[in-house]
């Protein structure tokens, strides 16, 4: 009798256990399906881009998210892949100038006003874009709009600035110079594209800074600060049509037309180079391929690679518990030295019409070929052997990131910029989860349809 109520009471307890685990379940998948919803709706919620083109050829772009403050700015489709060698470091020196002073406003003038509004100012120059945005209260966006007109279009270019931002532009040569990863992917590019405007760097030769005048520097606003190559985008606090009315009467006076060959490609070359400097404590790798452009289909399939390559340093821990498999290998062939590797990153870095893709290592001179094997095993895994869960968490992490850097008016207006330049357009964020989501894994490798 006891042992038939023994088993009586273990099957009830097992029967309690199936059931509990049953619900756990149902639970973990309603909670899983209300997730889902939940994201598929926040990219719904975003505010929409809205877009228009002046009759001169000037795109405004904006995203009213609503807020007391804005970020507006303005995206230039000129950078030092539209130089020669013989003026490269032309666009970097002229964005040193825009905040000299104008026809209008001194340059104590202009920082004052800048500083009365509690605004910031700022620009850059990349290889394909030139970038100049203030953050201001979105009550101050007129002001800030005006700021930005006035420096495009009427800067004074004085001799004396011009002689002292020379000086300036040097000793940030040298800064750089001390930037070894700026140094590495300087390099890069020399190499990958030899003897084209890519290969060139964004400050230029030393010589040509020392002999760029204001000739030089007015000739390139001439050639490359026209309409139809501008675009002002905006994002935080702001009236789109506020804004649309804002660009009418402040770059009307921009040219409508600009007389500028197409674009050529640049040749991408194999090649290496070996820089040796025993006083560095360690070897500094990049290892690189021929990437995509912004709009080839291979983009978002390339990033999802990327983010199975994944990145590793030392420093933050995980070991062999990391979800990347070449860090997973360092690990696991350091033996009794961990610090053989320090740190590596993936890349994709894309321009118009190519790109770069790779991964940049920091390691110990003698590890470098064991990273360089383990590398290039991973990489042929990726041709033949990456499991659908790999490729699923690599996707989760791709969106993580993208969506985590629109964080903020700044970021956003950045976005808008690039997209604007680059595709015509900004992409919807439900657009981009859907065209990573699709990104598939076929069996033999990463790949987007075509007809997305």
């Amino acid at each position: 009798m006891a042992s038939s109520l023994t088993r009586f009471g273990r099957a009830l307890c097992a029967n309690a256990w199936k059931s509990r685990a049953a619900v756990a379940r149902t639970a973990s998948a309603a909670a899983a399906t209300r997730a889902a919803n939940s994201y598929q709706q926040s990219l719904l919620n975003v505010p929409d881009t809205k877009v228009t083109v002046l009759n001169n050829g000037l795109r405004v772009a904006s995203e009213d998210s609503g807020g007391s403050t804005c970020t507006v700015g303005l995206w230039i489709d000129s950078g030092s892949r539209y130089e020669t060698e013989a003026n490269n470091g032309v666009a970097h020196y002229l964005e040193h100038m825009a905040f000299k002073g104008t026809k209008n406003r001194s340059q104590i003038q202009l920082e004052l006003e800048v500083e009365n509004m509690g605004a910031h100012l700022n620009a850059y120059t990349s290889r394909e874009q030139t970038v100049y945005y203030a953050k201001s209260f979105s009550s101050d966006l007129g002001k800030a709009v005006d700021i930005l007109a006035d420096i495009i279009q009427n800067p004074t270019l004085g001799k004396a600035e011009i002689e002292r931002e020379r000086s300036v532009i040097l000793r940030e040569m040298e800064e750089v110079e001390q930037q070894v990863e700026e140094v590495i992917f300087d390099h890069l590019h020399s190499l990958a594209y030899q003897g084209t405007p890519l290969g060139m760097t964004i400050l230029g030769p030393t010589a040509n800074i020392k002999r760029i005048n204001r000739d030089h520097l007015s000739s390139y606003i001439a050639s490359h600060y026209t309409a139809p190559r501008i675009v002002l985008a905006a994002a935080g606090g702001v009236n789109h049509d506020e804004l649309v009315g804002l660009a009418e009467r402040c770059f009307s006076g921009l040219p409508t037309t600009y007389d500028l060959p197409s674009l050529e490609p640049c040749r991408f070359s194999g090649s290496m180079m070996t820089v040796r400097d025993d006083t560095m404590p360690f070897a500094h790798l990049a290892f690189a391929v021929e990437g995509c452009g912004w709009s080839n289909p291979d983009y978002i399939p390339l990033m999802i690679a990327g983010a199975i390559i994944g990145n590793y340093d030392r420093t933050v821990g995980g070991g062999q518990n990391m979800a990347s498999k070449l860090a997973q290998n360092i690990v696991a062939h350091s033996g009794t030295n961990p610090s053989e590797v320090h740190s590596f990153m993936s890349f994709n870095t894309c321009y118009t019409d190519t790109g770069l893709w790779g991964v940049y290592a920091v390691l110990n001179n003698t590890s470098i070929d064991d990273f360089i094997y383990n590398l290039q095993t991973e990489w042929r895994r990726l041709c033949f052997s990456v499991t659908e869960a790999e490729v699923e968490r690599a996707k989760k992490v791709f969106k993580t990131s993208l969506f985590m850097q629109l964080d903020g008016s700044t970021a956003v207006c950045e976005d808008i910029g690039r997209q604007m330049l680059t595709y015509g357009r900004r992409i919807p964020l439900p657009e981009i989860d859907y065209r990573i989501q699709v990104s598939t894994y076929y069996g033999c490798t990463v790949k987007v349809y075509r007809d997305v």
